[in-house]
């Protein structure tokens, strides 16, 4: 006799369809998100419409050549744009070896004591996760924040360096670090751990596989957001005021340890000015900001569709 085997029962619940309340419901959430969507591209676009409209009259080959003035026929952004190229070396030169590093770290080297039974292990393992938990939440920070500790340690206190463009430049990397970071790692992560396996399985050590395997591999993304990071510390205007940037420089800067000067700060100075005149001179100078802010993420865009490789 041929025994038999009873099949398991499994239990399958039946999602009852949607009612007709449910179905507007969500078309009604629906259309509200595009109205937002809507309100906010329309808001966007009168913006546009207004700054070009102001400035594009006032752009010229001298605009960006001649030094600020209080005329406004004789006023230019040469100043403020090689101060704020300045700042941007400045921050480039701070956070790429400092971000990179510590990615790594994070990625590569931190998650080696999340299984370890020792007492150190365990404890370089709460050191990695508080400081995981710490650069995300700075990344949240408010841009203010971070002027306010450049003043308090910068430019005066322990290091003392005074109102120049190493110490805005500092201030600025310190607030994108995060950023590229969080950036750095997800590029990092992104590289199959195939390639680890293969290069360690071939007799290289653990740094040499990062050095000559993994590096390579999540360049674009950490060049990615690098360049999204330099975009918006390019566009910060708060943290330099703190730090007593002078709002009115006629000296070209030649080096890192001139005044603070940056396009946002000129542009804040004319549009706070009196007269229509100085209005559209800090519209012309919100074209020219945009334009290299769509250089750069253009840049940003080019780097991760050229050199992203598909695994």
């Amino acid at each position: 006799m041929s025994a038999t085997v009873d099949a398991p029962r499994v239990a399958v619940q039946v999602i009852p369809p949607a009612d007709s309340r449910a179905k507007l419901r969500e078309r009604a959430f629906e259309a509200a998100l595009i109205f937002a969507l809507l309100i906010s591209l329309a808001m966007l676009i009168a913006l546009f419409i207004d700054v070009f409209t102001k400035g594009l009259p006032g752009l010229s080959p001298e605009f960006v050549t001649d030094k600020a003035s209080a005329f406004p026929a004789n006023a230019g952004i040469a100043t403020s744009l090689l101060g704020t190229l300045w700042l941007m070396v400045v921050c480039i030169v701070f956070i790429v070896p400092i971000g990179l590093a510590s990615a790594v770290y994070l990625e590569e080297y931190g998650t080696d004591y999340a299984d370890q039974r020792t007492w150190t292990g365990r404890m370089i393992g709460r050191f990695n996760t508080f400081v995981e938990v710490n650069i995300q939440n700075l990344a949240a920070v408010p841009s203010i924040v971070y002027g306010i500790l450049g003043l308090a340690f910068l430019v005066r206190g322990p290091l003392d360096l005074g109102k120049i463009i190493l110490a805005g430049g500092l201030t600025l990397g310190l607030l994108v670090l995060p950023v590229v970071i969080i950036a750095g790692r997800e590029a990092l992560r992104a590289v199959p751990s195939s390639i680890r396996e293969g290069s360690m399985a071939l007799g290289a050590t653990k740094w040499q596989t990062i050095w000559r395997q993994v590096l390579p591999a999540a360049v674009p993304g950490v060049a990615t957001g690098v360049i999204l990071a330099l975009s918006r510390a390019i566009g910060e205007t708060a943290p330099l005021l703190l730090l007593g940037a002078a709002t009115f420089n006629t000296q070209n800067p030649s080096g890192i340890f001139s005044a603070i000067s940056a396009l946002p700060l000129q542009i804040n100075t004319w549009i706070s000015a009196p007269g229509a005149d100085f209005q559209a001179l800090a519209a012309s100078a919100i074209i020219v900001l945009l334009v290299v802010l769509v250089l750069m993420n253009s840049v940003a865009i080019y780097l991760r569709n050229r050199y992203e490789q598909k695994w």
